[in-house]
């Protein structure tokens, strides 16, 4: 097998599988097969353990552009992009860092009363 990249999508709805289902989603290469990313997930983190894998292809969409003045416009596709919900049956993964956005607010509400 070869090792391929996956990357953590930073989403509210990748935040809510996480802390509702322990599911993490994950960018990765159109390519790929559910073994593979299986394998990279725990590779990347260590004492991790996967139960499933489900992938899903969203198609690129269709987007028009101009040829300059007085041409016929044209249509092309962006790329196709796979996304791998990746439930855990053991471990955690740090994608996102509750602990800096509790303390993000804070400083903002000092910085508003610093102003007044």
């Amino acid at each position: 097998m070869k090792l391929i990249v996956v990357t953590p999508r930073a989403t509210e709805k990748a935040y809510r599988l996480v802390t509702g289902q322990n599911t993490y989603v994950f960018n990765v290469p159109v390519n790929a097969n559910k073994n593979e990313i299986k394998a990279a997930v725990e590779a990347e983190n260590e004492g991790v353990k996967v139960a499933s894998v489900k992938t899903v292809v969203q198609s690129g969409k269709a987007v028009r552009f101009s040829r300059g003045k007085n041409r016929y416009p044209g249509t092309t596709t962006r790329q196709d992009t796979k996304k791998a919900y990746v439930t855990l049956s053991e471990g955690k993964i740090k994608v996102f860092d509750t602990e800096e956005v509790a303390d993000e607010k804070p400083k903002k509400a000092a910085k508003k009363e610093e102003k007044k």
